[in-house]
């Protein structure tokens, strides 16, 4: 690390010590760049969210993280409105649930294993750049950087700063932990439970951990109303918890992705500007269909630490190298998501119908959350197994209308 006056440089500066953060941060520190990562907050830190973490992490992470993997999944208990419980299970994991604050303490224990230099507790309070570096500024200290790398969250500092005109839209959430003491936890300890119709345009969840439930409500629209209303009703019509003393829910924003991420009117990135960009929530790579970030703010932090690593002495080329690994590996499976979310939400009830009548479709979808293949490779397999009953689905969605 060279030191400047007043203040300290670095190849690298991140911002946000979250999977996607820590993550960039040991893979940059590792290969031997100066990184300095910085949080305002301290670790490990309780941090509301489902915590489920599709199984194809198997194929990005090493396997040290199953030191902290609360429950092994393994099943999907479908309800529509608490009724008529349709369990489609796998012979191997399709996912795992972890605490948040666990989890990502692990990922920056990580981090400073690999060398960073992590500094939490004191927040960013401004961001500059100019044609020679990143200026980064805390209460404690300034600090420069040849990159920066936004993986600030869903209110990311770096984003606003960097990408003015971005989408600001973010689909509200409710969650709930619910303590199961001694009790079984529901709907099993190897199972999930959602709920397609709880929500408007959502989807309502059971996961399961080794001392509680994480429960919660999702609408992943733009114009979700009486999101307390529909949680509530969640929480009384799932059989799993009555007579379960369930805590206020808290709010959490969930950045899914959509199509006016990809690029702005005026065609700049959503992702990169100047010697900036974003990764995991901060760039709003959270998947339409599920809402699962986890994975993706992982992947985007290795994606990122690979493209900044391939061109240490051009950062303009390692942003363009970052943005195509996105439209090559990430994006596309977000667009058919993105598809499957349309429908799906548009007419809940006749989803859950496809869903008992089509469980082999649902069977090769938990491929795609296994890393066996792609939701670009899974799309048209489903829709010719639909395809013969195409119209009587329709009129069947018009009615339910």
């Amino acid at each position: 690390m060279a030191v400047g006056q007043g203040q300290s440089t670095y190849d690298v500066i991140v911002v946000g010590l979250g999977p996607a953060g820590a993550t960039a941060a040991a893979a940059l520190s590792r290969a031997g760049l100066a990184v300095l990562g910085l949080d305002k907050d301290p670790h490990p830190r309780y941090k509301v969210c489902g915590g489920g973490l599709s199984a194809r992490i198997d194929r990005v992470l090493e396997p040290g993280f199953r030191s902290v993997v609360e429950q092994s999944v393994n099943g999907v208990q479908f309800v529509y409105r608490g009724q008529d419980p349709l369990l489609i299970e796998s012979s191997r994991p399709i996912a795992y649930m972890v605490m948040r604050d666990r989890f990502d303490h692990y990922l920056v224990q990580e981090a400073l294993r690999a060398g960073t230099d992590i500094r939490t507790g004191s927040g960013v309070v401004e961001i500059a750049q100019d044609p020679h570096g990143v200026q980064v500024f805390t209460r404690e200290g300034c600090y420069r950087a040849n990159i920066v790398i936004g993986a600030d969250g869903a209110n990311s500092l770096v984003a606003r700063r960097f990408f003015p005109h971005r989408s600001q839209y973010r689909a509200p959430a409710l969650e709930s932990e619910v303590s199961i003491q001694d009790d079984p936890p529901f709907p099993g300890t190897t199972t999930i439970l959602v709920d397609v119709g709880a929500a408007r345009q959502g989807y309502g969840w059971i996961f399961p951990k080794q001392n509680g439930l994480s429960v919660g409500v999702g609408e992943f629209c733009r114009k979700a109303t009486s999101l307390r209303r529909t949680f509530d009703r969640f929480v009384t019509e799932a059989r799993g918890l009555s007579g379960r003393t369930v805590p206020r829910p808290a709010g959490h924003p969930i950045p899914v992705y959509t199509e006016s991420e990809r690029r702005g009117q005026d065609g700049s990135s959503r992702f990169v500007a100047g010697r900036a960009l974003l990764v995991g929530d901060a760039a709003h790579l959270v998947d339409p269909l599920f809402g699962e970030g986890i994975y993706y703010a992982i992947r985007s932090g290795q994606l990122a630490a690979h493209a900044v690593l391939a061109h240490q002495d051009d950062h303009r080329e390692a942003l363009a190298a970052y943005e195509r690994a996105l439209e090559q590996e990430i994006l596309p499976d977000f667009q058919v998501t993105a598809r499957m979310a349309r429908v799906i939400y548009a007419f809940p009830r006749l989803a859950f119908k496809l869903l008992r009548r089509y469980q082999d479709v649902v069977q090769d979808y938990f491929e795609v959350l296994q890393g066996r293949t792609t939701a670009q490779r899974f799309l048209p397999h489903a829709k010719k197994r639909l395809k013969a009953s195409v119209n009587d689905l329709l009129l069947e969605a018009l009615h339910l209308r």
